[in-house]
């Protein structure tokens, strides 16, 4: 019989000394890895606790998927869910030929590299399904770049806001003054990451990836008060289970109820399985 796991990774705020002072606040992303493992436990998985705002470290998240990794096999599958804010690195082993930069989650100690999360993926087995949710900016693919729609003007109002009218304004992605002073301060460490490991494009994946994300690679995923208006947005399509379509269906009927400036991404990648996407989510 075939066992389902369910991670969970949720940051409301990061720690300032790791981000040149920046503590990353945001409201909902908590509160979407407590629901995300909610829906998953309804569901019959196995949910490990959810890792929130300090237990989500770079170290938790590498061995909370480790371990993932070594339980299951062929025909199982990993429910992974991320909400907080998406970062970028320079590309340095050319697996981003657009606008050369790599794509990261923003942990609570450190950001985690695109390339570390797909080396990560590379450690199951064949036949295994991993189903992730991304709430995040640069989301699409777990995503390619910030986009250029809004100044720095504006991603400093919305990250920089007391007033309660403008909290479901908050953009979940790290600014760009800060992208820069992070990399420069810890360049040796980021480099190092990607000159240890293959190009994504290039890593060995005999595991099947479904991910759908906040939103397309050049648009912004928006944070809210009580969850991300991405997965709330899912919450209501689910409702409690009765949603009964496939994870293509889920994804048409988010991105029909989403603002044209956040459209939800479905992206495949690792071992080709066109069956995957046709299957109810949520089904072990």
């Amino acid at each position: 019989m075939a066992i389902g796991l369910s991670v969970h990774i949720g940051l409301n705020q990061v720690d300032p000394a790791a981000y040149d002072g920046w503590s990353g606040e945001l409201n909902a992303c908590e509160q979407d890895a407590t629901d995300m493992a909610r829906l998953a436990d309804t569901a019959g998985f196995d949910v490990t606790d959810p890792l929130l705002t300090s237990a989500a470290t770079a170290e938790r998240v590498t061995s909370a998927l480790e371990a993932a990794a070594g339980r299951l096999a062929e025909g199982d599958l990993l429910f992974l869910t991320y909400s907080g804010h998406g970062g970028q690195v320079p590309d340095l082993n050319h697996d981003e030929p657009g606008d050369r930069r790599d794509e990261t989650w923003v942990l609570h100690d450190r950001q985690l590299v695109d390339d570390e999360l797909f080396e990560l993926f590379g450690k199951f087995a064949k036949g295994v399904r991993i189903w992730m949710l991304s709430d995040s900016c640069h989301s699409g693919t777990v995503a390619r770049q910030l986009p250029e729609l809004l100044s720095a003007r504006e991603l400093d109002r919305r990250f920089n806001t007391d007033d309660p009218r403008e909290v479901a304004k908050k953009i979940r992605a790290m600014p760009h003054p800060v992208q820069s002073a992070v990399y420069q301060r810890d360049r040796d460490f980021y480099d190092r990451i990607q000159k240890s490991r293959s190009a994504k494009d290039l890593a060995r994946i005999d595991a099947s990836v479904l991910q759908i994300s906040g939103c397309q690679d050049n648009q912004t995923s928006s944070d809210g008060i009580v969850n991300g208006l991405f997965t709330g947005t899912l919450m209501e399509v689910w409702r409690g289970g009765a949603f009964a379509g496939s994870y293509r269906g889920l994804h048409r009927e988010i991105v029909k109820k989403m603002p044209p400036d956040q459209t939800p991404n479905l992206f495949q990648a690792g071992a080709a399985n066109s069956a995957f996407a046709r299957q109810r989510p949520f089904t072990i």
